[in-house]
This record gives structure tokens, C-alpha cells and sequence, in this order.
């Protein structure tokens, strides 16, 4: 995934950039960085942040660094911002992207004069160095971030930065938010709005899918006009989004108590307790205790003072882990007593089997799990959501392949996304016995995005129903 993050202000713009960056840290754990303009140009610096928080890597640049306009980044993927010397002059550039056209943009990029691209360890091409060239393919910057946001199959937002300001651009379908923030003398520019509100920013205005505008000290002006479709990954509620967060007007954490609510209000077992597999999970158990009056409670603990973010290893066997390293039970909590476990999602089922076990070890009689979103059968096209190389990671997938022998079809597909169809009631079963649950049950897709309370065609549901 990733985030952003943009001050333009009448005085040195740094402290409020670097805490503005750093409270994205809850969407990227690869790199991080931060650029600034002042009084002698571009400074810039970028760090690996993978084993330390970004706070204590930038700690001395901050130091040094001085500028009345700065972008940053959290990113999951490849170093930035970028510097970039073009006709339109020197910029700085950062973005949250996914682009699956990478091979048919490059070729086109060829053919018209673009003489290379600089290629990173794994032989991958940096999408920001990508999103540049492609701006830099017409005469105006308005017309190169246009052209950059309806060339991309798949998402990009972008913030660029020269010397009269900053230029931010939503995705073209707002897959995911850019903000703005005001305060006397300064305006901010943010993936998540609560990023600036402890540094006395208030809300101004939400970019619109497809919108772009320059923003400097005094002003936030649009330069392109939104689109009227949306698209908002609505995995951003349940998942992605820190419980503070907000988008289009909907809380995540009120959500994710909605999510919790409508759950129990389909539900028929009678737990002794309901618990969230931390952290996400957590406020839709609260959500589903409060309707269902059985009693929340925390029968294990994320241990936080070394593992404060969600570092995760590359291979698959040590993610799982340090999963489940993370993790410590209360086990006056767990023994003879019969759990109901909300986790916001089933990916792999790797890691859930892997708690469940924990649980059952610990004394607890029945695990019944209840994922917070509906059964993911497709990989995501938009975000860089899941690590997964290919859809057959995902269990349902799994399990389909098992029950059909091999044929799975889109017509098959879009009949285990239906929870009325036996098809799905028995794929849910497989992936019970799978994992060794008690029982298990998913949330519906039209509860979960009832729960978001948004236009329904608002919202991206692919990966539920593979519907774009």
C-alpha cells in the first residue's frame, strides 16, 4: 500500500511534514522519504524503514532539512520521492500507485523517445519513475498528470512538487482519499485526514476522483474538474484504515462497530465471549458485543514494545511466525470457554489456523470465527492489498479448485460469491474443516457495504465479486 503526505506554508514546513508523514506509517514498512524546498532548492532524503519506525530513521535529516513546501512518503514498495529534470523544469514526485500495464506503458514509452528506465533489485521498474515519464510525455503539467492518471490500468495519486507549489491528483476512479488541510498560514495535502489534525489543520475539502489541484500557502485551486464515478476500495474501512481515519464522510472505526452489529444480528451461536484478533479485528468484536450482549473481552494481547508495526518477513514460513510470535494469551481468558473470533478478513488462512491452534492450546473448548468481510476470490487489481503472486494463495480459491475439480469459470465464480447459493455454503464448509474451526461464517457484502453507508456504486467490491 502506502500514503502521502504535503505542506505548503508561509514558514519552514518540516516538523509539520515529518509527523504528517509518520502518522502514514500504518500503510508501508519498506521505505520512506521526504523532500523539501527552500531557500537552496530541493533537499531530499530516503531510508529503508523495514526493521526501524520512520520517526527514528529521518530523526537528523529533520534536523537539518528547511523549506516552505515538502512532500513525503510511506511507501510498501520502491524508494521516493523522486527528483525528476524535465522540460517542465526540476520536480519533486511521490505516489500511492498499482500498475498492472507496466510492459504496454514502457513500450509506448520507448517508441516515443524515452530512452530508459532505471530498474531496482528484482528487476522491477519504479512506478513513480513511471508516473513521471508519462507527465513528462506532454507540453504542461496539467495535461501530463491527466494523462498519467487515465493511462494507468489499475490506480495512482499522485503529489508533485516544484517551486510554485504542490500538484495533487486523485485516482481517476478515487480508489483511494486525498485530502486537504487548513490552518492559518499553511495547507496540507494527506492520504488520511487524521494526519493533520493534531497538528492543527482542519478539514477543507476531499479531492473528487480524477481531480487535481495546486496547492500553496494561501490557496488549494483546482485545475481539473472531478469525475463524476467513484470507486473507493471499501477493504480501506474494513482493513487498511487506522480506526481514526475517515473517508467520504464515514468513520472507520464507527464502521467497523456497524460491521460488528449487522454480524450478530444474523447470528445464531451463544459464545462465552467475543474477542478481535488484534488489531483490526478488535472494533468489529466490539460492535458485534454490544448488539449481541455477550460480553468482549481480549483473550490475547499484541506484544507492541518490540513489534509496534506490522513488520512482516518476505517468506511465507517466518510472516507466519512472527504472526504468531506477536501474539500472547490470557489464559484465565481462554481455558474452557468458548470463543467467538472476529478477524477483518481470511487471505490465506494460514495465519487464523495458526491462532485458532494457539487458542485450543490454551484451553479454549469451540473457536467460532467470523471474518469481517465477505469470502475474497479475487486478487486485487487496484491496491497493493495482498502479497499474494496469484489467486490460487487465496483459500477460497483453494477449496473451489477442490470442489470442482480443477474448472473453475467466471460463471462458477460469481456463483460461490452468492451466501444464498449451496455452492458457497459449500465452500465455506471446506475452509471450516480446513482450518479447524468450530463453526465459521462471513460477513454478507450487502451488510458490509451497508456498514460504510455510502452510495453502494461508490463503492469497489472486485475482490468479493469480481464486479469493477
Amino acid at each position: 500500500m502506502g500514503g502521502f503526505f504535503g505542506v505548503a506554508s508561509r514558514q519552514d514546513c518540516v516538523f509539520d511534514l515529518f509527523f504528517g508523514i509518520d502518522y502514514h506509517s500504518h500503510l508501508g514498512t519498506k521505505r520512506g522519504g521526504m523532500v523539501v524546498y527552500g531557500e537552496h532548492g530541493f533537499d531530499r532524503a530516503i531510508h529503508n524503514i523495514e526493521n526501524a519506525p520512520f520517526r527514528t530513521k529521518f530523526d537528523k535529516d529533520v534536523q537539518k532539512m528547511s523549506g516552505t513546501i515538502g512532500i513525503g512518503c510511506i511507501s510498501d514498495y520502491e524508494p521516493q520521492p523522486l527528483l525528476v529534470r524535465s522540460h517542465h523544469g526540476t520536480y519533486a514526485i511521490t505516489t500511492v500507485s498499482k500498475i498492472n500495464n507496466v510492459t504496454e506503458l514502457s513500450k509506448m514509452l520507448f517508441e516515443n523517445g524515452h530512452s530508459h528506465f532505471l530498474e531496482m533489485s528484482g528487476g522491477d521498474i519504479n512506478a513513480t519513475e513511471m508516473i513521471a515519464s508519462l507527465i513528462n510525455q506532454k507540453e504542461n503539467l496539467i495535461e501530463g498528470i491527466r494523462f498519467a492518471l487515465d493511462a494507468v490500468d489499475g490506480s495512482v495519486s499522485i503529489l508533485l512538487m516544484n517551486e510554485k507549489g504542490i500538484y495533487a491528483a486523485r485516482d481517476k476512479y478515487g480508489r483511494m482519499p486525498v485530502v486537504i488541510g487548513k490552518k492559518e498560514g499553511a495547507y496540507c495535502i494527506s492520504f488520511e485526514n487524521f494526519a493533520y489534525k493534531n497538528l492543527g489543520y482542519l478539514d477543507e475539502k476531499e479531492l473528487g476522483p480524477g481531480e487535481i489541484v495546486i496547492v500553496t500557502d494561501q490557496d488549494c485551486v483546482t485545475l481539473s474538474e472531478p469525475n463524476s464515478d467513484m470507486k473507493i476500495c471499501t477493504f480501506l474501512w474494513v482493513y487498511y484504515g487506522y480506526p481514526s481515519s475517515s473517508y467520504e464522510g464515514t468513520s472507520v472505526e464507527q464502521m467497523r462497530y456497524d460491521c460488528g452489529k449487522k454480524m450478530a444480528e444474523r447470528d445464531n451461536v451463544k459464545p462465552d465471549i467475543v474477542a478481535g484478533v488484534p488489531d483490526s479485528g478488535t472494533a468489529h468484536a466490539i460492535g458485534y458485543a454490544n448488539e449481541s450482549g455477550i460480553p468482549f473481552s481480549r483473550p490475547f494481547i499484541k506484544y507492541t514494545p518490540t513489534w509496534p508495526r506490522s513488520f512482516m518477513p518476505t517468506m511465507q514460513s517466518q510472516r507466519n511466525l512472527i504472526a504468531k510470535m506477536k501474539l500472547l494469551a490470557v489464559e484465565d481468558l481462554i481455558r474452557d470457554k468458548s470463543l467467538l473470533l472476529i478477524d477483518d478478513s481470511i487471505v490465506r488462512g494460514t495465519q487464523l489456523r495458526e491462532t485458532t491452534e494457539f487458542l485450543y492450546q490454551s484451553g479454549a473448548k469451540e473457536v467460532h470465527i467470523r471474518p469481517a468481510c465477505p469470502p475474497l476470490l479475487y486478487g486485487c487489481k487496484y491496491l497493493n492489498f495482498s502479497r499474494s503472486t496469484s489467486e490460487m494463495d487465496l483459500i477460497t480459491r483453494r477449496m473451489i479448485d477442490r470442489l470442482e475439480h480443477g474448472n473453475i469459470t467466471e460463471e462458477i465464480l460469481k456463483e460461490y460469491a452468492d451466501p444464498e447459493s449451496e455452492k458457497y455454503e459449500q465452500m465455506v464448509e471446506e475452509i471450516r474443516k480446513e482450518l479447524n474451526f468450530t463453526t465459521l461464517r462471513y460477513n454478507r457484502l450487502d451488510d458490509m457495504m451497508d456498514s460504510v453507508g455510502i452510495d453502494k456504486c461508490k463503492l469497489c467490491t472486485y475482490c468479493w465479486n469480481g464486479k469493477e
